[in-house]
């Protein structure tokens, strides 16, 4: 893979709008498909701001109407905003396209990241993104006094923690004990070259995931670098770590194209869509 060129856009006060970055990316990945400028990633923080991928339910939009912006990244709504990492690889990778192969790559050096700061990260099977495991269901505290066999989460469609207070608050599952995501990951290919990425909490007000059902996910919750680890960490911190080990990641990465299954048929040619979408 080619050198790999950071931007940071802006942060703190100088954070970047949603759409004006939306923009940004629609430029650089128009002159990366154009071979114009090399493989980008654009680092910035956001104002806060609700976005939803394509898979997004209406019964997980914030109740109170607060407006969401629907994008065309994979994945379901998440929140970003002050003291939230967000970082958007526009990459050139061959045809066709390994989607889950690139979002393993953003998953790992989140993941070396977090542990240089000394948090133990992983991956859950079906659930992309980075999480900070939480204990064995059977010795996590109940829930309203009730055993965790009763979780209404598991067992009642119509269970909606949005109306239910803190006890099943995403932002409170480091108090339960609960998987907990540290880092999402909601991406979009287009003619090869990757668009949007992910967002590692940092240091945020994690109560603003409590208006939505982040990911879709409602037997889990969020974490930040912060609260895992008892302590102050900024962004500035953490802005050069994962730009080491992204760029370790994808510059070393053997990049191939997505094994396709041959049809029967020797006459047949195995077809490849123009854009794809993975997400957390």
């Amino acid at each position: 893979m080619s050198e790999l060129r950071f931007v940071r856009l802006g942060f703190g006060e100088d954070a970047v709008e949603y759409q004006v970055a939306w923009d940004k990316q629609r430029e650089v990945h128009a002159a990366r498909f154009a071979d114009e400028v090399p493989d980008t990633c654009l680092l910035l923080e956001h104002p806060p701001v609700y976005t939803a991928g394509r898979r997004t339910a209406d019964n997980e939009r914030p109740l109170d109407g607060t407006p969401v912006v629907d994008v065309d990244r994979g994945g379901k709504i998440t929140w970003h905003g002050p003291g939230q990492l967000v970082g958007y690889p526009i990459l050139k990778l061959p045809r066709p396209v390994d989607v889950v192969a690139h979002v393993r790559r953003l998953e790992e050096a989140l993941i070396l990241t977090a542990a240089e700061f000394g948090l133990e990260t992983t991956r859950i099977e079906g659930r992309s993104g980075v999480w900070v495991l939480g204990d064995p269901v059977e010795q996590r505290p109940a829930l309203g006094g009730l055993s965790l066999d009763f979780d209404p989460r598991l067992t009642d469609e119509e269970f909606d923690p949005r109306l239910n207070g803190p006890e099943y608050a995403p932002s409170n599952a480091g108090q339960r004990r609960e998987d907990r995501k540290l880092a999402a990951i909601g991406i979009r290919v287009a003619k090869g070259v990757t668009m949007h990425g992910f967002a590692l909490n940092v240091n945020p007000d994690n109560v603003w995931f409590d208006r939505i059902i982040p990911c879709g996910i409602r037997d889990a919750g969020v974490a930040s670098l912060a609260s895992e680890l008892g302590r102050d960490i900024t962004i500035d911190e953490v802005l050069p770590v994962v730009e080491k080990h992204l760029r370790a990641v994808l510059e070393n990465a053997e990049l191939k194209p997505r094994e396709i299954e041959r049809e029967t048929n020797p006459t047949a040619a195995p077809t490849a869509a123009p854009s794809a979408a993975a997400s957390a």
